[in-house]
């Protein structure tokens, strides 16, 4: 369910997963191209069944609903909602308007009632008696909430119509979508928000469930409704069980941003229409998709898909349990090099805070690595030795009415950025990286959207208007013992010991800490180097280095050959594997993220 405002309508092409077929995938049973998926919808529907047509929201029901036969009975789930006041009466305490905590309405609470809590009762009562009574022909009833525990006893066929998070988006940045129950357009960022704590909360929810319980008869890739593909369910969960064979890439997103640099641009040769790059949400799970293409036909899932229908496959059992089928940790490269400035000095939320109120699911805690500098780089983290943050609170909160400068650099402590520095970055710690560094931003569960901005140097977004502050929610999440002496102490490589060593190749810990859940790590070396699994899942990112190769010691086809700043999951389940350095005039590092156990 993504949170992105700014998706550059982009498709990295290098970014694809090319799965070979062992023969547990029959492609034969999927179609692509609307023609070829009317053919098949066309068997699906029987007479005297009802078939549910649900999905994501943005989804292109009307045009999945074209192509079916003439002879079947049309019922829009929409139907059913409460009415358009009822919800907003009901979403009030989910998006609260109160200006002065929070400027722009950003924030709010995930909706989590499931679809039973915005369908009206007496017209789902309604509803369902005609269901039961069924009749001669095909019911087929679509829409948002379809195939929701409300309906799903009465429904002989399910069918999921899935868009990816960034095109929901871009969806709803071209207009015409309206939320759920909604009568009338909303202003862009109004309808995000909406979407992030409801709409984007229930198809994803219910996609999981559906997912995870193999409860889908066909699933719809509908990125683009001019060429649709189905796969039947059974297909599906093969294809997906085949591809967590191997180490896999996701396809990211790329976002311009006021202090958004150049160096991904050159790196991974993009757009020169971007005006910069500020954010590559390269493995962010609930914004990325998955690209496969197997037998010469391409699909792409949005990266949940994997998660909800192998997840014991993909994290491991223990894994699964322990964060309740969320993939627990995200990576993203924030890129300022050779930008106009720093990002924002900010801090984010702890459990005891995010969890009540907003109904996330736990702390979010984040930690940088240098990856690249140039001159002059600082990343910023906890107060200076002996600098006041009640008196920094204050100086921000009077910037926000005079808007005049504060002296930042008074009260936050930096440490000079060099490649190979990792910095963790607790729950509550004020911190920011500075302009021309690339890092990779590792972080907990959480999709990051609560960033309580403290001070932006009195800057405009790419819009011309001033950038929220969020002093109201900074100042109740603020660490104030997160000062200089901490953070030497225990945030700058804490933790730093060697692993283990085999000749020319070793493994370091370059961040670990008591309040991080994760293991931060190096693994350098020339030429080879091996390592195992262990039934938990690896994320793998070449930040130095030029060509290396991941693959399983016992079948070494299962493999991805990786590129500088590359980031793969290797799968709980892929066991012993080695990575080739295809470069080996050149020592390699490459940055690896486990849970610690």
């Amino acid at each position: 369910m993504s949170f992105m405002f700014n998706p550059f309508p982009y498709n990295d092409p290098n970014a694809v997963n090319h799965i070979a077929n062992d023969g547990s995938v029959d492609l034969g049973r999927t179609a692509i191209g609307n023609a070829q998926v009317a053919a098949v919808l066309a068997k699906a529907i029987k007479p005297g069944t009802v078939v549910s047509i649900d999905g994501y929201a943005t989804a292109p029901f009307n045009a999945v609903v074209a192509l079916l036969p003439a002879n079947v009975r049309l019922i829009s789930v929409a139907s059913i909602y409460k009415t358009a006041d009822e919800l907003d009466a009901l979403f009030a305490d989910y998006l609260p308007e109160d200006r002065e905590k929070d400027p722009v309405l950003l924030y709010g609470k995930l909706f989590k009632e499931g679809y039973k809590g915005i369908f009206d009762e007496a017209k789902l009562a309604a509803l369902r008696k005609e269901l039961e009574a069924k009749g001669d022909v095909c019911t087929v009833i679509y829409g948002n909430g379809a195939a929701s525990e409300p309906l799903a006893d009465l429904v002989d066929t399910k069918i999921y119509v899935d868009v990816t998070p960034k095109k929901a988006v871009l969806n709803i940045k071209a207009g015409g979508y309206r939320n759920f129950g909604n009568d009338k357009d909303l202003p862009f960022k109004v309808t995000m928000r909406r979407c992030y704590y409801v709409d984007f909360e229930l198809g994803f929810s219910l996609r999981c469930k559906l997912l995870a319980n193999n409860d889908l008869d066909y699933y719809i890739c509908a990125d683009d409704p001019t060429n649709l593909k189905i796969l039947p369910g059974d297909v599906l969960h093969a294809l997906v069980s085949r591809t967590l064979d191997y180490p896999i890439r996701q396809r990211p997103v790329y976002l311009e941003g006021v202090w958004g640099g150049y160096l991904t641009m050159k790196e991974r040769n993009l757009p020169k229409e971007m005006k910069n790059c500020a954010w590559v949400f390269d493995m962010i799970p609930m914004e990325v998709s998955t690209v496969v293409i197997m037998d010469g036909k391409e699909f792409e899932f949005p990266y949940y898909v994997l998660v909800a229908a192998e997840g014991k496959k993909l994290m491991g059992q223990k894994c699964l349990d322990e964060f309740h089928g969320f993939f627990p940790i995200r990576f993203n490269y924030d890129d300022t090099f050779h930008s106009s400035g720093n990002m924002s000095i900010q801090l984010h939320p702890d459990a005891d805070f995010v969890v009540p109120n907003h109904n996330e699911l736990g702390r979010q805690d984040e930690s940088y690595y240098i990856v690249q500098t140039a001159q002059r780089a600082r990343t910023y983290l906890g107060f200076n030795r002996g600098a006041d943050p009640e008196e920094f609170i204050a100086e921000v909160k009077r910037s926000e009415k005079d808007h005049k400068p504060v002296d930042y650099q008074k009260y936050i402590y930096s440490v000079e950025s060099k490649p190979g520095i990792q910095v963790m970055i607790p729950a509550g710690t004020i911190h920011g990286s500075g302009k021309n560094q690339l890092i990779l931003e590792i972080g907990s569960l959480t999709v990051g959207s609560y960033t309580y901005k403290m001070y932006d140097y009195l800057r405009k977004d790419l819009d011309g208007n001033p950038r929220p502050i969020h002093t109201y929610f900074g100042n109740i999440n603020l660490k104030r013992e997160m000062t200089q002496d901490y953070v030497e102490k225990n945030l700058v490589n804490g933790g730093y010991r060697v692993v283990r060593e085999n000749g020319d190749a070793k493994e370091v810990v370059v961040g670990e800490c008591d309040k991080l859940y994760f293991s931060l790590r190096n693994l350098i070396f020339g030429d080879y180097m091996d390592d195992n699994t262990n039934g938990d899942f690896h994320v793998l990112s070449l930040v130095d280095g030029e060509d290396v190769t991941v693959r399983s010691k016992k079948d070494p086809s299962l493999k991805f050959d990786m590129k500088y700043l590359d980031i793969v999951v290797v799968p709980a389940d892929f066991g012993e594997y080695e990575i080739i350095n295809n470069k080996p005039e050149t020592w390699t590092t490459i940055h690896k993220t486990l849970l610690k156990r």
